[in-house]
């Protein structure tokens, strides 16, 4: 089990995203606010496979679902 300190620089990793500072912050600018009635699994701008994995981590409170709790955080203001 993978029990390293996950970033929001490592989640964009994972999802096969840029991952430095600036790349995401535009990303949040780019696609906030997210409206509260769409789960940030559900967002229209999620591949299949990166959706997929957001929903599983949140599911299954994995080590991601803090990280993945924070970005939605993010994606809401």
């Amino acid at each position: 089990m993978d029990t390293s300190k996950h970033s929001l620089s490592t989640l964009f990793e994972q999802l096969g995203m840029p991952s430095d500072s600036d790349s995401i912050e535009t990303f949040v600018a780019r696609h906030s606010p997210l409206p509260r009635e769409i789960a940030i699994q559900d967002a229209p701008f999620w591949s299949e496979s990166q959706s997929h994995f957001l929903e599983e981590g949140l599911e299954e409170d994995s080590d991601w679902a803090e990280i993945i709790d924070e970005l939605d955080a993010m994606m809401r203001h």
